[in-house]
């Protein structure tokens, strides 16, 4: 299945709402608007294997882009919207782009960094001077399909813990361009996507899940709802007004719309929903718990990283028999390391990998790429974690957020995900910070509820609150507070900016 054939049998249904405006893209135009893009990269000399950059917000053109590149073999490589000219000129470089299509509102920042790699061979589509657009461009090309179509795939960034993004690499699918992919399927089967699905987009569409998730449903013939920003109380009204029936949110999502007003979420009529989709970032369990009280059995989760090399997964029923774990492997077959590099019995902790997955590369670093995997060609994410005796797993942390404090390991996602259940606590980061004696010690940032004052008082009564729930070993020896929180638009914790203040503050000492 694919927008093509929605196209000529379903024109006039909507493919993507914005609603904001509630301006609709049908399939016809989608269709159309895409063949168009699709010939003018074909004119610019752009053949398969080749990447196409974009600098959009979440509006109708990156669908246009994204099923342009689909159909003619290309790459497309999203860049954030918050990108600064030295991050995104690092990555048109990196990842050889022919072409970038940007935004009115980043159409500067792309257009200074297109003048700083200073490659002839970048074609820029913005709305800058002396620049057509992509409609301008596209205005007079076909709107049928090219000759010879060819599936194209995305080459996403990750944000990176250390460093430079790096930007992950697929293999090109071979064969049709209409033939099911594997997370279609997963869709289908998991959590019941057809042609018949309202979804609902709430997070940036530069990133992997929002986009592809959201391509999945345009596949089925479903409607795509696009919100621009992610706001609490809004996703509860769009739910009932547009009788939304899929969703994907983050655990900070879960959490924003659980402190609104309770007389504000029971405003909202919820019971269109089948099935509400989190992952990207550890879910506390008693947020996950009262998600599941609101809403019902219509909550899933999956594990998985941008590389896609597996993915394990899991309904309410499932999570509730096995609170805190992340499912059990639905792509490639899951496989706990030691130190040593071998496996280790269930129930034991170790580096999480995944055998039999999808193969993909770190473009450009194969030294990278060859430490993602082992010897036996089992492919990692870097995170740490153990599986049960039924094949369920549960993540204790990534590894490179581990503290060695001491002598000792300690995992920060568990004091983040109690510190969180905190009535008085908006939102929290545990890390850990050069210490002279101990390495490293432990410490908490935490954003307070509104009306709550970052004071030492208030340091002491987290302090004790987490002695009380995890011990005195794993209690942060240094509270601090912020207004705000470094958050991706995702709602994903940029934790590397704090832990950098302190790294660079200590050196200074």
């Amino acid at each position: 299945m694919h927008p093509l054939i929605h196209a000529r049998t379903n024109p006039d249904k909507p493919a993507c709402v914005l609603v904001s405006s509630q301006e609709v893209l049908t399939y016809g135009e989608l269709d159309a608007l895409a063949n168009q893009a699709a010939h003018l990269f074909r004119s610019l000399g752009l053949t398969r294997g080749d990447t196409v950059a974009v600098v959009l917000g979440n509006d109708f053109e990156i669908f246009v882009v994204a099923w342009a590149t689909q159909r003619i073999g290309l790459y497309l490589t999203a860049v954030s919207t918050k990108t600064s000219v030295g991050d995104l000129a690092y990555v048109l470089e990196n990842s050889g782009a022919k072409a970038l299509v940007a935004g009115r509102a980043y159409a500067d920042v792309a257009e200074q960094a297109a003048k700083q790699i200073g490659s002839h061979s970048l074609q820029v589509f913005s709305a800058a001077p002396g620049r057509r657009s992509l409609r301008e461009a596209c205005e007079g090309l076909p709107t049928t399909l090219v000759s010879d179509p060819s599936p194209g795939s995305d080459m996403l960034y990750s944000s990176g813990m250390t460093g430079r993004p790096k930007g992950v690499k697929p293999q090109l699918p071979e064969g049709s361009i209409e033939a099911p992919i594997p997370l279609m399927r997963l869709g289908g089967a998991l959590y019941g996507m057809d042609g018949d699905s309202r979804y609902l987009s709430t997070s940036p569409l530069y990133h992997a899940a929002p986009l592809r998730w959201a391509m999945v449903i345009q596949r089925f013939g479903g409607t795509v709802f696009i919100m621009e920003r992610f706001d609490a109380e809004q996703s509860l009204a769009l739910i009932e007004q547009e009788r939304i029936t899929h969703s994907t949110f983050v655990p900070t999502h879960f959490v924003r719309m659980l402190k609104l007003d309770p007389a504000v979420r029971q405003r909202y009529d919820h019971r269109s929903l089948r099935a509400v989709i989190h992952a990207a970032a550890p879910c506390p369990v008693p947020v996950k718990h009262a998600m599941i009280d609101w809403w019902g059995p219509v909550i899933h989760e999956y594990y998985s990283g941008t590389e896609t090399c597996g993915i394990t997964a899991l309904d309410s029923a499932q999570w509730l028999s096995k609170p805190g774990s992340v499912g059990r492997a639905v792509l490639g077959t899951l496989k706990i390391l030691g130190a040593d590099g071998e496996e280790v019995p269930s129930g034991t902790q170790g580096d999480v990998y995944f055998a039999d997955g999808p193969r993909f590369e770190y473009h450009n670093d194969p030294e990278k790429t060859r430490q993602a995997y082992n010897a036996k060609g089992w492919a990692t994410l870097n995170d740490i974690g153990w599986v049960d005796e039924d094949g369920y797993l549960f993540l204790t942390d990534r590894k490179s957020f581990m503290i060695i404090s001491g002598g000792v390991n300690i995992y920060p996602q568990e004091i983040e995900n109690l510190l969180i259940t905190h009535p008085d606590v908006e939102d929290a980061a545990v890390f850990g910070a050069p210490d002279a004696e101990m390495g490293e010690r432990v410490v908490a940032v935490v954003q307070p509820r509104a009306g709550i004052a970052g004071s030492a008082e208030f340091a002491e009564t987290l302090r004790r609150f987490v002695r009380e729930g995890l011990g005195g070993v794993k209690c942060p020896q240094q509270f601090d507070f912020r207004s705000e929180l470094p958050r991706e638009p995702t709602g994903k914790l940029m934790k590397r900016l704090l832990k950098a203040e302190y790294e660079v503050a200590y050196r200074g000492a």
